[in-house]
């Protein structure tokens, strides 16, 4: 039914399930009831103090005005060093844009590489807004389903299946949300060798456990990036992201950026600065601490009797198949909130290749996850004593 006055875009757009979840966890706690909350893809954690004393320091400079719309130079700068350092690969500073959070760095890609009517391919599950993003520019998300037994990696021919003529890019994130799989390198060099443009969202990068994650610049130059410091920086509220894309594509990106954002916040880019060159003692002791919480979870869940064929490596999350307690996830999801007070996200917000899954994420202390799998222990007691008519 067409509601008048509201666009069709606005109508159709799917709604973000994760936070009906989050927004219900917090009525419950209005009403003094305890939630643990696994649902929120948010560190837990406290900005790095130098971070924030930078952002303060260039405030009270007067660092308050428009930068440069691709971004303060410096910052800009040390973003290409920071590729060179870990991944090997060179870059000129006006190769990147710096924007407010990575959501309006793939607004800018998408608008800068899709027509009306081209085709995206996704991994099913993915994160739950890119789709959302290709449809409002009216392209078409094409979807690759990824298995479980598989770790949820992508493999050159999930996405070669899928290709036609009007494919324009590829999609990929690693470590990726929901999954935390960390695609190999071998499988990263034949994805890139696949002739689209591959759209690499490298915003987990830092929080990876065992091996080393790779960016898609090491295997191609036919690639756009996008990276922040909201995940691996514990700078979710700040709001800082960038992109990096191939040189011809940098004056019809800075236009966009022109016309629609005009710059990121001056002292926000002045504390990305500081978190790239000073904060890399805080952000490895995170990372560790992340790591302890992911082995924790993990056996945890496995006692619960969720089977885990691989275990995730990367990022702060674990996707588990929950098929055994219920074919609707949302619901699932939503019973656990209000039997067990445990928020956990509905494995089809991540698309329909996810039904049947939930989502855990570990950006919570050892105490409060201990917590949690308490919880789930009783409620899942629950339901077998309920099954069972005992």
């Amino acid at each position: 039914m067409h509601h008048y006055g509201v666009s069709r875009r606005a109508q159709e757009i799917t709604p973000f399930l994760v936070m009906d979840i989050l927004e219900r966890a917090q009525e419950l706690e209005r009403q003094g009831i305890s939630v643990i909350h696994l649902e929120v893809g948010q560190p837990d954690w406290d900005t790095p103090q130098v971070v924030k004393e930078a952002a303060f320091a260039a405030m009270q400079r007067g660092e308050t005005q428009y930068t440069h719309s691709m971004g303060l130079l410096e910052l800009r700068q040390a973003i290409c060093q920071h590729y060179a350092e870990k991944y090997g690969v060179r870059l000129t500073p006006d190769r990147v844009i710096v924007t407010s959070g990575t959501s309006p760095a793939m607004l800018l890609i998408f608008a800068a590489l899709l027509d009306p009517g081209d085709e995206i391919i996704l991994t099913d599950p993915h994160y739950a807004c890119y789709p959302n993003f290709v449809r409002l520019v009216d392209a078409v998300p094409r979807y690759a389903p990824i298995r479980e037994t598989d770790g949820f990696q992508v493999h050159q021919e999930d996405f070669a299946r899928y290709l036609t003529a009007r494919t324009k890019a590829l999609l990929i994130n690693s470590p990726a949300n929901p999954t935390g799989t960390v695609l190999t390198r071998k499988h990263m060099e034949e994805i890139a060798g696949l002739g689209p443009y591959v759209i690499s969202d490298e915003i987990y990068h830092g929080l990876i456990y065992e091996g080393r994650e790779h960016s898609i610049l090491e295997f191609t130059d036919r690639a756009f990036v996008i990276n922040g410091f909201s995940k691996a920086y514990a700078m979710t509220g700040w709001r800082l992201g960038y992109l990096i894309a191939p040189p011809e594509f940098m004056r019809p990106l800075q236009k966009l950026m022109q016309n629609f954002f005009i710059s990121a916040n001056a002292f926000v880019q002045q504390a990305g600065i500081a978190a790239l060159t000073l904060a890399g003692a805080e952000v490895e002791q995170m990372r560790q601490i992340y790591s302890q919480r992911r082995r924790f979870l993990v056996d945890g869940l496995k006692k619960l009797g969720f089977a885990i064929p691989v275990e995730p490596t990367g990022a702060f999350y674990v996707f588990v198949n929950a098929g055994h307690l219920s074919g609707d996830s949302y619901q699932l999801a939503f019973d656990i909130l209000e039997q067990a007070h445990v928020g956990v996200t509905p494995g089809v917000d991540f698309g329909s290749n996810g039904e049947g899954f939930l989502r855990f994420s570990y950006a919570n202390s050892l105490d409060n996850i201990g917590e949690a799998l308490g919880r789930l222990e009783q409620y899942l007691s629950g339901r077998y004593i309920e099954n069972t008519g005992g």
